[in-house]
């Protein structure tokens, strides 16, 4: 893990159990064949998950009770916003 992708995405999501839940959902979602947002040259997933965060190009959002169902804890989605081809 880079830790400058890291620093760098501590500054756009503070709270570090978030953080780590968005990154992680963010990795396996590019481990399983989505498409980068961002050039990254890193080969970890998590690199390009945490440089996507820091870059601005991926934030959450944390659902309602409602709107979470029957679920327990509500965890964060991850919202992702357009951006031009690279």
């Amino acid at each position: 893990m880079n830790n400058a992708y890291l620093e760098r995405a501590r500054k756009k999501i503070l709270d570090p159990q978030i953080l780590c839940v968005v990154a992680a959902k963010r990795a396996k979602q590019l481990s399983l064949g989505a498409r980068p947002m961002v050039r990254c040259d890193s080969p970890n997933q998590l690199d390009t998950a945490l440089l996507e965060i820091a870059e601005g190009l991926l934030s959450y959002d944390i659902p309602t009770e409602a709107e979470a169902g029957n679920h327990e804890a509500a965890e964060p989605v991850i919202v992702g916003k357009p951006v031009a081809e690279l």
